[in-house]
This record gives structure tokens, C-alpha cells and sequence, in this order.
């Protein structure tokens, strides 16, 4: 059985005040058949989430009309938050008047769910009310939604539902279950009703949350799952009860961890957050094709195939499941570069499902120079992204024997010669990668795969190694996150507030030694000089510029004498150190 879908088993049986070894043992002979089926039951929960790891996010409603563009002025950011005073500051009497212009007639429900199935997801969650409160399916508590308010006069949702359901995908909702900037009382919205009288969140939750969460679990057959979202301060009453609604309505669904006060089934990472270490647990992250979730007309900014592939194996290698965004326009038609991209990015997974799907995390617990690993049983899947020139794929820290490697090419393989060299696993492999995206080396081992986690230097593609896997005396070590734009958000791990003495310090394993070129990944204000050293060893500096945005600079030439293991440490010695901020240093040996 899956690791990922094993711990969610265990989980249930905790929910049920049940230690796991009296569960198995006892409780089948007390029990019978109906341990076993409530084990099916369990196992059926979720099961798309831990074992399909790809999954599609919609986001999709009025704003996507305006597509950024309102009485003739772009506002660059996510479109969805387009009526927020942050964007365009839309009035709300003004926002509702778009229902009137909203005709989606190029909306194609059965296209959308093949071009999901096309990409290899296995189901779609699609937005029924976002922040602005206008729902996109026919809710008969609030009239403001696509059919009631609009010429198009039709729901879409029961369209999608059912052809998710044709083609063999999960489908489930989205639902602003703490925000309604349009409903008198909901969070960030009007404080006032029609009539002047003072509204409280009890108004909206009772009049519109409640009401549309049972009509949205109840009215479009089996749900995956239900996505709420920006819990912000709901009571946790409120959270409590919704939950339940989806218990009673929906018991085969998951609910998402942003519904707030830890009551959800999953914890959901920051948006476009793809972790650099493995993460415990069930979780996912949540990216978009481009840089806005709904539909911007300016934004042209696609995620290539080979970049869609590359996140979401990172975030399977880290033990997560990937949601990936498309925005459809205002006539509901999806812009063709996001088709291009994730139906060729969906036919390398048609190839190699082995390597995403039902998989568990690498062993080595990060990415590797080249790539990243996967894991089923005794079998790892190397993705290969950087291939190397030499004809050499350097495999650090494995500590399994291997029984077999081939080089796969599709349904076909040939094998691969490998060997040991100073606890490095060398491949042999041809001089120009088998694939144009992504190659894939599978190898076979004799028992579960085990690995050393500290980093080797590669000995011919760039090893670059986050502040996530420092240790840190006289610095400190922390996360921050920033807007490019507004609402694209960037997370990093970094290393700042640097004193005298401070060092960030990383173990590395070295395979060929020589020099090796050292750059420094950075933010900060003014001219900086940064030490690296080697413990018993060399040391360099070098004064570099430095920006409000991260950058690398190269620091200069570090030799490692002999192959093995050494400690380098990075010091901010000059310049404005308290603000230099530190994300990643790189190395890459000189030929």
C-alpha cells in the first residue's frame, strides 16, 4: 500500500480514539466484514488526493470579464482581487452591474474536463464564490450568481460536474467561506444592508455561507473536495458547523486546510509555494499556469511544459500533491498557451505515470543537481532535467544496493551501467538525452530505498543549496514571503541579521576534487563583502553590489583538495550586514 495513503488510514483510526496496532489486530476479529469495509470507506476518502499528486484549480467568475482592465487602465496583479481597494477599488453597486454583461457562451465544459484528463489530473476544483461573492453556479439563496443575474441564464457547474464525471475525473468546489466583499457582513464587506441597518457576520454566514455550502454539497453529486479559503477571523463555531455540512453531504470528500482552526483534512502551503524539503503529512501546494489565477489579458508570462513538469515532481519528490491554476476568460474560452503547455506536459506523464503518480517522496529529501527522485516500493524514478554532457549521471549518499537501472523511453528500456566510486553511484548513460522534457532513469533496488541527505557536489552541473539547510551561529535564520506583483507571492527561506562572528554553515560531499566556482544568492542594501571558507581549509571573499530583489553573484574559485565531506561556511563581514539576506549558495566545479 501507498506510504501517503497508509498514514491517512492511520489517521482515521486516531480520529476514531483508536491506537493503530489494536486497530488491525483486535478489531478485525471483533469486527469482520464491516472492519473491512470501513477500511474501504477510508481508503476510498481522499484516495485521488494522495495517490493522484496533480489535480486542476479554476478560477473563474465576473472579474475574469474585466481581465484586469477597467475604464481603461491595467492593474497588474491577480484578477480576482480586481474590485479590492488594493486594485481597482470597484464600487460594489458598480461590480454587480458586470452580471448584466456576463455571456460566457464559449464556455466548454467537456473540453475543459479532457483537456484536464489530457494533462493527466485527476479532478478539477472550480470556484462557486470567490471573494467578491458572485457565485458561479444557481444558488437559490442569493440571487446574485450566473443564472439569476446574467443573460447567459445557464449553470455551468452542472455542466462540469457531469463531464468530469464522462472522462473519468473527480470534480470538487472552491468556496470563499470567510470573505464576501458584496454581502452586507461578510468579511471585508459591507457593514451595512440595503436598508442602512448594521450587518454582523452572523448575517452573511446564516443568510449566505451556510445556505450556499449545503446547495454546493448537495447539488452537484460526489464531491472530491471542498476548498475553502482566507479563513481570516471566522469563529471557529462557524468552521465547525460547515464542516459538518460536508461530513453529512459529502462523506467521501476531503476538506482543505484553509478552512481554518486546524479543522481541515490537509494542510495547503502558501500560494505558488513549491517547498524545497520534504514536508510531513498530507499536504498540498497550489500554483497557476501563469502569474494571475483568473484570466489577465496582459499576462502572457506561461509556465513552459519542462517548468510545469519540474514543480510538479518537486513537490511529489517532497511527499505533496500539485494543483495546478488555469483562468479561463470572461466567455470562458482557456487561453491556447496554457492548452499547449499542459496537454504536452500531460502527454510525458501519459508516458512515465510511474513516476508521479501513487508515489512517495525522496529519500534524499531535497532536489538534486540533475533533478529529482520519486519512489514506489523498492523502485526509484531519477528525473532527469539537466542532463549531463559527459555521459555521467552522478547519484550522491545511496545507501541500498541495486539490483537493476534502465533508461526508459516510454513502454521501452535498455539498461544502465552504474558503479561505486567513494559512495557516489556513477551511471552510464548516452550523450544526448532520450527525452526532449524530461528523461527518466528507473532504478531497482533490493529493499526500500535509503539515503544520505547531506549534499554532494556534482561533479559537471551547477549544486546550488538553499539557507533551509544551514546551521546558523550569530545570524538568524527565518521565512518571508513578497509580492512581485500584487498577490503573486514569493517565499524564501533565508539567513540575515548577520553579527560579527555569524556564519551559515552546510556539510557537503565532495566527488571530484578542484576548484569549484562559489556564488552567493542574495538580497540587501549597498556594497557587501561575503567570506566562504572550508573548514580546515581555504577561505575567499569578495565585495559584490547587492539588490531588493534576490540575485547571484559569483564570489570566487574554492578548492576541495581530495574527495569527502567538509563544512562551508558563508559570513556577511562588511557593508550593511543586518539587512543582507541570504537565500542559496552554488557550486560548480571548474573543468
Amino acid at each position: 500500500m501507498n506510504i501517503k495513503l497508509t498514514k491517512h488510514c492511520l489517521m482515521a483510526a486516531a480520529a476514531m480514539g483508536l491506537c493503530a496496532p489494536a486497530y488491525t489486530q483486535e478489531m478485525d476479529k471483533m469486527w469482520g466484514e464491516s472492519v473491512v469495509k470501513l477500511r474501504a470507506e477510508n481508503a476510498k476518502k481522499g484516495q485521488l488526493f494522495e495517490e493522484g499528486n496533480y489535480a486542476m484549480f479554476i478560477h473563474w467568475g465576473l472579474y475574469s470579464q474585466l481581465a484586469n482592465l477597467v475604464d481603461g487602465k491595467t492593474y497588474y496583479g491577480i484578477g480576482e482581487w480586481i474590485m479590492n481597494k488594493n486594485m481597482a477599488g470597484i464600487p460594489i453597486a458598480e461590480y454587480k452591474e458586470l452580471a448584466k454583461e456576463f455571456n460566457p457562451v464559449k464556455f466548454d465544459a467537456k473540453a475543459i474536463a479532457q483537456l484536464a484528463k489530457d494533462a493527466g489530473m485527476k479532478y478539477i476544483i472550480i470556484t462557486s464564490k470567490h471573494h467578491d461573492g458572485f457565485a458561479m453556479y444557481h444558488s437559490k439563496s442569493n440571487k446574485f450568481n450566473v443564472v439569476d443575474a446574467t443573460p447567459y441564464g445557464h449553470d455551468p457547474m452542472k455542466d462540469l460536474a457531469k463531464a468530469c464525471e464522462e472522462v473519468g475525473i473527480g470534480f470538487g468546489f472552491y468556496y470563499s467561506h470567510n470573505q464576501d466583499w458584496t454581502f452586507p457582513g461578510g468579511g471585508n464587506g459591507p457593514g451595512k444592508d440595503e436598508e442602512g441597518n448594521r450587518a454582523t457576520f452572523d448575517d452573511y454566514y446564516l443568510k449566505k455561507c451556510l445556505p450556499q455550502v449545503k446547495e454546493i454539497t448537495s447539488e452537484y453529486g460526489p464531491i472530491e473536495i471542498v476548498w475553502f479559503d482566507t479563513p481570516g477571523k471566522i469563529p471557529k463555531k462557524y468552521v465547525e458547523e460547515l464542516v459538518e455540512v460536508v461530513r453529512q453531504n459529502q462523506p467521501d470528500a476531503m476538506i482543505c486546510g484553509r478552512a481554518g482552526h486546524g479543522l481541515g483534512d490537509y494542510q495547503s502551503l502558501g500560494d505558488m509555494e513549491v517547498p524545497v524539503k520534504n514536508v510531513e503529512g498530507l499536504w498540498e501546494t497550489v500554483d497557476t499556469t501563469n502569474d494571475s489565477w483568473a484570466y489577465a489579458y496582459y499576462d502572457e508570462n506561461w509556465k513552459t511544459p519542462k517548468v510545469i513538469l519540474d514543480r510538479l515532481i518537486a513537490t511529489v519528490a517532497r511527499g505533496g500533491t500539485y494543483m495546478l491554476n488555469i483562468g479561463p476568460r470572461g466567455d470562458g474560452s482557456v487561453p491556447q498557451h496554457a492548452v499547449d503547455s499542459l496537454r504536452e506536459s500531460g502527454e510525458w506523464i501519459r508516458r512515465y505515470p510511474q513516476v508521479v503518480y501513487a508515489t512517495d517522496a525522496s529519500p534524499w529529501e531535497h532536489a538534486l543537481p540533475w533533478g529529482d527522485v520519486t519512489v514506489k516500493g523498492n523502485k526509484m524514478f531519477l528525473s532527469v532535467f539537466e542532463w549531463p554532457d559527459s555521459g555521467e549521471l552522478c547519484l550522491p549518499g545511496l545507501k541500498s544496493e541495486i539490483k537493476s537501472a534502465r533508461l526508459l523511453d516510454g513502454d521501452k528500456s535498455e539498461s544502465v551501467e552504474h558503479k561505486k566510486v567513494n559512495g557516489w553511484t556513477r551511471f552510464s548513460v548516452p550523450l544526448a538525452a532520450p527525452e526532449k522534457l524530461v528523461s527518466v532513469i528507473e532504478v531497482e533496488l533490493d529493499g526500500p530505498p535509503e539515503a544520505d541527505p547531506t549534499f554532494g557536489l556534482d561533479p559537471e552541473i551547477r549544486t546550488e543549496i538553499r539557507s533551509d539547510f544551514s546551521s546558523v551561529e550569530g545570524a538568524a535564520k527565518n521565512s518571508t514571503r513578497w509580492m512581485e506583483k500584487f498577490g503573486e507571492w514569493k517565499h524564501v527561506d533565508r539567513v540575515t541579521e548577520w553579527t560579527k562572528d555569524g556564519a551559515a554553515t552546510w556539510e557537503v560531499e565532495v566527488l571530484e576534487p578542484g576548484n569549484y566556482q562559489v556564488d552567493l544568492t542574495y538580497a540587501g542594501e549597498g556594497r557587501l563583502v561575503w567570506k566562504v571558507a572550508v573548514e580546515g581549509g581555504e577561505a575567499i571573499q569578495n565585495q559584490q553590489n547587492s539588490s531588493h530583489n534576490y540575485q547571484s553573484f559569483p564570489i570566487g574559485w574554492l578548492e576541495f583538495p581530495k574527495p569527502g565531506r567538509y563544512k562551508v561556511s558563508v559570513s556577511c563581514i562588511e557593508g550593511n550586514t543586518e539587512t543582507a539576506s541570504l537565500k542559496s549558495i552554488g557550486f560548480l566545479r571548474v573543468p
